[in-house]
């Protein structure tokens, strides 16, 4: 039917071993709104961790018309916390070129960030900065 694609090198570590590995290189390759959504879409309940290693992942509930509600549902613990999809779109403008990205929010002063912060390395779309280990010498 259509071309395959191929995994881009430099994404994620784990990409190639995630589920949808495809959704995700197609999102790399195009960097858009649709594209993350498929992605968001596809990795429902999927587990992800924060920066300090807590897990987490999140649902999409369906609304009246029976299509998915742009709201992700953040499952931590007992209680859910709403994440809108306004706010990781405004996280996702400044992931072009996969940027290094020291801390949460360093992607923006946006509620919920830390979870975005996940979703987004995962997905491949920042890398971490890396810690230095180095002891400074006096």
């Amino acid at each position: 039917m259509g071309e395959e694609t191929q995994p881009i090198a430099g994404l994620h570590r784990d990409i190639e071993e995630l589920p949808h590995a495809e959704l995700l290189t197609v999102l790399h390759e195009n960097h858009d709104e649709q594209h993350l959504w498929d992605c968001i879409v596809a990795f429902e309940g999927y587990p992800f961790q924060t920066i300090s290693g807590l897990p987490f992942s999140y649902q999409l509930k369906t609304g009246r018309n029976g299509e998915l509600t742009k709201e992700l549902w953040i499952d931590r613990r007992e209680n859910s916390k709403s994440l809108a999809w306004s706010s990781v779109r405004l996280a996702f403008e400044k992931t072009e070129g996969k940027p290094v990205v020291t801390r949460p929010k360093a992607l923006g002063d946006i509620r919920g960030i830390s979870y975005i912060y996940g979703i987004f390395l995962k997905f491949g779309l920042i890398e971490a900065a890396q810690k230095d280990t180095k002891k400074k010498e006096y």
